[in-house]
């Protein structure tokens, strides 16, 4: 993977009639600074990536949790049912109303993250796109360098 470092550090050979080395070392500084940029942002989304995915593991293991706290409660429920049904009923549908409440706010949340993760997506194919844009410019200028070197 090339880093901001690598960009920083590379050295290109002098050449006969080559490019302005003042120019091609302003250039690599620009580029360095706008691909350390998009370094730490990439690294910075990664982070809230995973923040997310624990937070969606969280809200997994507490449904489940929920889920099993809801089988314990019917269980219950069976068993005092003579006793106290209309009770047990009432504590049933809240407990069905909360982990609902949960469940689609987890949803929401996964769904937050999912949007996320395909806007990084996006902005790192716009990156690529550029790069490789950029790198074909260069590619042909130095092809037309060299053919005219040759055609000299």
């Amino acid at each position: 993977m090339l880093t901001p470092l690598d960009i920083q550090n590379k050295e290109f050979k002098k050449a006969f009639r080559g490019y302005k080395e003042e120019e091609v070392d302003e250039f690599l500084d620009e580029v360095m600074i706008h691909y350390e940029k998009l370094f730490k942002e990439n690294a910075e989304l990664k982070d809230k990536i995973e923040k997310a995915q624990q937070q969606v593991e969280q809200y997994k293991n507490l449904e489940e949790t929920l889920k099993n706290t809801l089988v314990v409660a019917q269980n219950t429920a069976e068993e005092v049912k003579s006793n106290a049904s209309k009770k047990s009923q009432l504590i049933i549908e809240e407990a069905e109303i909360q982990a609902k409440e949960i469940i689609n706010n987890a949803k929401k949340d996964v769904e937050d993250v999912k949007y996320e993760y395909e806007e990084v997506k996006k902005q790192m194919k716009i990156f690529k796109t550029r790069y490789k844009t950029l790198l074909q410019s260069q590619l042909e200028t130095l092809l037309e360098t060299k053919e005219e070197l040759e055609g000299s």
